[in-house]
């Protein structure tokens, strides 16, 4: 049985974070049975640590950072985190299951994430007041100063408000046209392949639940799904039935 651990939030049994979106659209897609752990910001580096599960990353100052999505499983005793490491693990111990990583497309799924990532450079930040809305108190406290330890800066200081805030939605929109014109070229169908899901949806799946989780603290969301001819829409709904929580 693999363990998948999401982020906790006041929003009982939802997933908001698009990082742990990709995770849990990849184990449904799969077909793979496992079960949520929700966790707090500050229960993260303690259950790594326990079960032996590398960091995820570095923090800019060398020291280890420990952030979601995560899973275990329990019939290799292996613990991942990172989602496209995470997937990558998933197609190896469960290769009967369809591909996340479609074999010859590997770095091209890789180059996809940090192209994703790429369009939208400071505009993601659009993202982190409604997500400190929809946080347990001691989350959004563990968030602010973990943040503004490793900037050197009140960290909320550094949120877009106004015009600069209108200024990073345009940003934001931008970048979807850009990732729209990617999908023009897939042939037909919803998906960057056609009419097969791979994990470069779920990248761009992840910052749709992660949006659609949170449509009620971002006014313009429904705005941004129609844009595009419709797209973002289309791609949510056909990524539904992946998204459901166990």
């Amino acid at each position: 049985m693999i363990t998948f651990y999401d982020f906790a939030s006041t929003l009982p049994g939802i997933t908001f974070n698009p990082n742990t979106w990709k995770t849990r659209y990849s184990l449904n897609y799969k077909q793979i049975p496992y079960k949520t752990e929700w966790l707090e910001y500050s229960e993260i580096e303690s259950v790594y640590k326990k079960l032996g599960i590398a960091p995820s990353a570095k923090k800019p100052d060398g020291s280890d950072f420990y952030t979601l999505p995560a899973i275990y499983d329990t019939s290799t005793n292996t613990g991942v985190s990172e989602s496209l490491a995470i997937a990558a693990y998933l197609d190896k111990a469960y290769p009967a299951k369809p591909m996340l990583l479609p074999v010859g497309t590997e770095a091209l799924q890789a180059a996809f994430v940090d192209a994703f990532s790429s369009k939208f450079g400071t505009s993601f930040r659009l993202f982190i007041p409604p997500v400190l809305e929809i946080l347990h108190p001691s989350s959004v406290d563990f968030f602010i100063r973990s943040r503004t330890a490793a900037i050197g800066k009140p960290f909320l200081d550094t949120l877009p408000v106004g015009a600069e805030r209108e200024a990073e939605l345009k940003k934001f929109e931008a970048g979807l046209s850009a990732v729209d014109g990617w999908y023009q070229k897939n042939g037909g169908g919803p998906f960057i392949m056609g009419d097969t899901p791979s994990f470069a949806d779920f990248v761009v799946g992840g910052f749709l639940g992660c949006g659609n989780a949170m449509a009620n603290h971002i006014p313009e969301w429904n705005d941004v799904l129609e844009r595009d001819d419709g797209r973002w829409k289309k791609l949510g709904e056909a990524l539904e039935k992946y998204a459901h929580v166990v």
